[in-house]
């Protein structure tokens, strides 16, 4: 019989959560296979190795605990001083899990962020396959007329033991956002149409409400290819269909009563309008990122000014509030935030986006965009 998704991150989680102190893997193993059945030892041990420090501190050989986060040196470590501001925008250079920890609780009002799912395809090692152009758990999509395109992560390479990983660490996201975010808070979050179930599945598990998705139609050079060295066997096949669309799960930090006393209250519980005459919809048409905006900012999943413009300005009904990005990357959501006078705060723990950060910010913001409303 099939195991339903996370659960043996799940037996492990209990195990340890049951326990004080550090475990051996051999005991972690056994109580995952009481509860679980015939499980590999090696899958055990490969989540264990995966999340840590995250979700587990190794403390010696073959022994785990779960990780503490938010003691007195952690939020000394993580909350010293910001590494850059301008004007509304601070962005820290921290583990952003270890920063949600620390953090006071209902300091931010609303969160739109692209997260690197699971932290797979921004390793050590998937980074250098990508500089090297070498592919991995990224796609280099052949050029056309004469663009080069950028790279995208092909995420139908990942493992049941990835798609565990992922889950755990929404799951785990979606329990600190919950923290640091106020009552009715909108939380936002870039997705694609193979992995978003299960980033609304992990982040409502954790406590928040999902409210649909925002729909981001622009083509993009995911699916629609023929089959693998078999293109010209079946040169009418496609094996997927070719992407269209981007979904970003919207969710909720549950209200504090009713709307309009949540409203009143935390200035939160809903989206902001367009215009009096329009709400704000869930369908968002949108180029690719243009090439200026590559230029001033060159990560691997830049989202364009025009399309963040829109869901930054949203996500705060009365325009009051803070909005965070926790994986802030080169600072774009930020700099949206600057263009539309919101205040906002930016976690990355990469020292190369965040130097890319402090030049990109000023620079992005002052793009010129197409008033939505």
């Amino acid at each position: 019989m099939a195991r339903a998704p996370g659960a043996i991150r799940d037996a492990i989680v209990d195990h340890l959560s049951s326990v004080e102190g550090e475990v051996s893997v051999a005991d972690i193993n056994k109580a995952v296979v009481a509860r679980l059945g015939a499980v590999s030892s090696s899958s055990v041990r490969s989540y264990l190795n995966n999340n840590v420090p995250d979700v587990f501190e190794k403390t010696g050989r073959g022994r785990y605990r779960l990780a503490t986060a938010g003691g007195e040196g952690n939020v000394h470590r993580v909350r010293l001083e910001p590494s850059v501001t301008h004007e509304k925008a601070t962005l820290y250079h921290a583990n952003c899990f270890d920063w949600l920890a620390a953090c006071e609780p209902n300091s931010i009002h609303a969160v739109v962020t692209d997260p690197p799912y699971g932290v797979i395809e921004y390793t050590e090692k998937e980074m250098a396959k990508l500089r090297n152009g070498k592919g991995g758990v990224w796609r280099m999509p052949p050029s056309f007329d004469g663009n080069r395109r950028a790279p995208l992560p092909r995420f139908t390479v990942l493992s049941e033991g990835d798609r565990t990983e992922l889950y755990a660490f929404f799951k785990r996201l979606g329990g600190l956002l919950g923290r640091a975010v106020v009552p009715g808070g909108n939380i936002v979050v870039a997705s694609n149409p193979l992995l978003s179930h299960l980033v609304a599945a992990a982040m409502e598990e954790s406590g928040l409400e999902v409210r649909g998705y925002l729909s981001r139609l622009t083509m993009t050079m995911r699916g629609g290819d023929r089959p693998k060295n078999a293109h010209l066997e079946f040169d009418g096949v496609s094996v997927m269909p070719r992407s269209q669309w981007e979904p970003w799960v919207v969710l909720r930090c549950p209200l504090d009563g009713r709307v309009q006393d949540n409203l009143r209250k935390w200035k939160t519980g809903g989206f902001r309008r367009l215009s009096p005459q329009r709400p704000f919809g869930d369908v968002i048409r949108s180029n690719p990122t243009s090439k200026a905006e590559r230029a001033i900012a060159p990560h691997p999943s830049l989202k364009p000014q025009d399309f963040l413009r829109q869901i930054v300005r949203a996500s705060l009904p009365l325009g009051e509030g803070v909005v965070l990005d926790p994986f802030a990357g080169s600072g774009s959501t930020l700099a949206a935030a600057n263009a539309v006078g919101y205040k906002s705060v930016g976690i990355e723990a990469d020292a190369k986006f965040v130097r890319l950060a402090a030049e990109a910010i000023p620079k992005l913001e002052l793009v010129r965009t197409i008033d939505p409303v």
